[in-house]
């Protein structure tokens, strides 16, 4: 069983700050991390090679300094790391980011193939949940979002049994592998990792690829060429307005959220035209 993980660095959003001259996100105000969603992908890896045995190889694509966060996969429990750095990924939107890790999955694939791909459900910086169901389009296989367990793996079959979560409730899904799944942080709890894994981290140099390295590239499909989204310009959401409270006798409070609900409907009527 071969399990790749895509791993993305990302700035801590608890402390990043917005710059209020060019609306963008200030990396520079905040530490870098590994994406929260992406380290419940990695113990949820761990986890299955426990129950099935195999491989679990971490990929992810950046500057060099992402390396920290393969390190920190491989503190986690994953076995080695892939990382995809060039000028040529630079200013890649989820598109472009598909279409390169997915070349660079080709590339493991061929020395391991590759049974599972999980990601996390999304990064935090970006917040889309596009680039896993992207990464299993372009490599023509299943994609199984909002994962909450992963109930069985049969390799016998090759198919999974996976638990997601949906709006309205819950769904029990089995797909055929190789499949990808995008995980919740629902899906498992990160456990302390022992130091045996602590060590091999800090001494483990991960795999470092260009794009001269991967086969078959269309370089215009990479970086800010192959990227057709633009961003206008990003800002602070307002805060949320209180709640009204409504005071008096039962009837003076009826009539009261009578004539909020009376308001609201308006309100909703008048935007949908």
């Amino acid at each position: 069983m071969h399990i790749v993980v895509c791993v993305k660095q990302v700035p801590d959003t608890k402390i990043i700050k917005i710059n209020p001259k060019t609306n963008t996100l200030d990396r520079r105000s905040a530490p870098a991390i590994l994406n929260p969603y992406d380290a419940h992908a990695v113990q949820e890896a761990v986890k299955i090679k426990e129950e099935t045995g195999g491989t679990i190889s971490v990929l992810s694509m950046g500057p060099p300094q992402a390396t920290a966060v393969i390190k920190k996969s491989i503190e986690i429990g994953a076995d080695r790391g892939y990382l995809i750095s060039d000028r040529a990924f630079a200013g890649a939107d989820t598109l472009a980011t598909s279409y390169a890790l997915s070349k660079a999955l080709e590339r493991i694939g061929k020395d391991l193939p590759v049974d599972m791909i999980i990601c996390g459900k999304h990064a935090i910086d970006g917040d889309t949940g596009q680039v896993g169901p992207g990464i299993a389009r372009r490599l023509d296989i299943p994609p199984i979002t909002s994962v909450i367990e992963v109930t069985e793996v049969n390799q016998q079959e090759k198919t999974v049994l996976i638990k997601r979560k949906l709006t309205s409730g819950y769904e029990l899904i089995q797909s055929e592998l190789p499949c990808l799944l995008t995980v919740e942080k629902e899906i498992n709890e990160i456990e302390y990792s022992p130091m045996p894994n602590m060590v091999k981290a800090a001494r483990y140099d991960p795999i470092i690829w260009t794009v001269n390295d991967l086969e078959n590239v269309d370089l215009s499909q990479l970086g800010l060429k192959g990227s057709p989204t633009i961003v206008g310009k990003m800002f602070t959401p307002p805060r949320p307005e209180g709640g009204k409270k409504v005071e008096g006798s039962s009837a003076e409070q009826v009539s009261q959220l009578m004539e909020i609900l009376k308001e609201k409907k308006d309100l909703f009527t008048l935007q949908s035209k």
